[in-house]
Parts: C-alpha cells; structure tokens; sequence
C-alpha cells in the first residue's frame, strides 16, 4: 500500500460543520476545510502556493466549553503567503477564489495509517459540536464576509481580517 498524502472530503462529511447545505451548494458559505483544534503542544505552519483564501485562527477560553472563544483572527490569503497556528488554535482554510486554494504544511501526518484527511493528531470534536468555526466566511455582493455563528455563546477578542461582519 502507497501513502498518498491527499486530503479529501466529501459534503456528507462537511455535513456537520458547514452553515448549510443544499444538494450540489454550499448555501452561500464558501467550501471549506473541516477544522479542528491540535491533540498536545503542536503547532503547524501553513505556507500558500496557490489562489485566495481565508485562514480562520482560535483559540478557547476553555477547552471544556467550547462555546467560548477567547481569540478569533480571520487572516486573508494569497499564494506566497504564511499562516502560522500556535499551539492551541483551533483553525481552517476556505477558498474565497475563482480557482483552487493549493497549501502545504509541517503537518506531522505518519504513513498510510495516519490518514491526511484525518489525521491522529488533530481534534475535531470542538468544531463539529459548534457547527464550525465562530464565524462563517460567506459570500456578500461578490465577496467574502463573515457571518456569526448562533451557536457560541462569547467571542472575547477578535481580528477580522478587514472582512465585514454581516448581521
């Protein structure tokens, strides 16, 4: 058996994160990573080679409830640029572009049984009992906006990137 170091998933398994779904769309949200929050003290850099995009960053109050955001950063991106997760961010990467969102990173992925779309050091339980991130990245008047998710309770501290924030 080959490692194949591609990640893919499929809208059924989105399904639990996205702010909705209709068949073949993404109701307005752009696609997406799944997002998930780092097992121990790990921290990875993204570096981007190819099209637009947005790096949601943040990190909890308390990782027992995770309806509480102590920090949230939304960082606009571009190929030739660097996003940097300390440890305990939880983040993910939407494509807000006419083409693909292409990155590589330092992720410590281990062979064939530590699968690059689900990899053993990462905690996505957090995010999919959220439905995804504090804020949605949607599309308003042609571009990315950022739209609250119902679901948190407090965001302390944010950084939004220059995206508007819709009500």
């Amino acid at each position: 058996m080959t490692f194949e170091p591609y990640a893919a998933r499929t809208h059924d398994k989105m399904r639990d994160v996205l702010m909705a779904l209709e068949t073949g769309t993404i109701g307005g949200e752009y696609i997406k990573t799944y997002g998930h929050y780092h097992i121990g003290d790990l921290d990875e850099t993204y570096w981007f080679k190819e099209g637009a995009g947005v790096a949601l960053l943040q990190k909890l109050a308390d990782p027992s409830d995770p309806s509480v955001v102590a920090e949230f950063n939304a960082i606009q991106v571009k190929a030739g640029d660097e996003v940097y997760m300390p440890p305990g961010y939880g983040h993910l990467m939407i494509n807000v572009g006419k083409t693909w969102l292409v990155m590589v990173d330092d992720s410590p992925v281990d062979g064939a049984e530590d699968s690059a779309s689900m990899p053993g050091h990462a905690d996505y339980t957090a995010v999919k009992a959220m439905q995804g991130f504090a804020y949605y990245v949607v599309e308003h008047d042609g571009a990315p906006a950022l739209k609250k998710n119902p679901k948190y309770k407090e965001v302390r501290a944010t950084d939004f990137g220059g995206l508007p924030v819709l009500n």
